[in-house]
């Protein structure tokens, strides 16, 4: 039987939510240059693999967090999942603005927390860490007790381990880089060498391709 981890890899590259293009990379807005570009947006059109995806972090979340008492998402991307994971979870959900709002109440979330309530944040990508984080400690200022983040996917880019690890914040997935190239060399989206290429970049992507 497929891992959950594999099994949203393969709905990833099949309804092309991800693009691995190690021959010819695309230029992400921090500059770096990258054999891969992910959009997991995409999976809102496919209520298959969208289902899979709430199952999995509501499942994920459970385990990890039984005593969780909210689910929030990050304003945009993470909102839909969090709306989805909380109504399997039967839980509350709230949304965290990238920042507060500069009319009303100044609310930087919507929706209601209370005081000391464990909270679990959704994103639904993790590249260097640094939004989610942030909406994370936004989430505290306002008086939650931030359990941890959940992801469909990370790039396991050793920046955004070290941000997470210096925030003392745990993160959980649904599947990652490592298992998502292997996956793609198994049902031949690339062939040995790209995978070579693609790995490369996950050890060095800020000097990748510049020699």
């Amino acid at each position: 039987m497929k891992s959950i981890e594999t099994t949203i890899a393969k709905d990833l590259l099949e309804i092309e939510a991800v693009f691995l293009s190690p021959s010819e990379p695309f230029t992400w807005a921090s500059g770096i240059k990258s054999p891969i570009y992910c959009d997991n947006r995409i999976t809102m059109s496919y209520p298959k693999v969208r289902k899979e995806i709430a199952q999995g972090l509501a499942d994920k979340i459970k385990e990890a967090y039984p005593d969780v008492e909210v689910i929030a998402g990050t304003a945009t991307a993470g909102i839909p999942y969090a709306a989805w994971v909380a109504e399997i979870l039967d839980l509350p959900m709230v949304y965290i603005r990238s920042k507060a709002k500069d009319h009303g109440k100044g609310n930087q979330i919507e929706g209601r927390i209370f005081e000391g309530q464990k909270m679990v944040v959704i994103e639904d990508l993790i590249s260097t860490g640094g939004s989610v984080l942030e909406a994370a400690e936004a989430a505290k200022r306002e008086g939650a007790n931030v359990l941890g983040v959940a992801a469909i996917f990370t790039y396991e880019l050793p920046k955004g381990k070290a941000n997470f690890a210096n925030a003392e914040m745990p993160l959980l997935t649904l599947t990652n880089y490592s298992v998502l190239i292997e996956a793609a060399l198994e049902e031949k989206y690339i062939d040995e060498t790209e995978l070579n290429l693609l790995k490369e970049w996950k050890q060095d992507p800020e000097n990748w391709k510049k020699n």
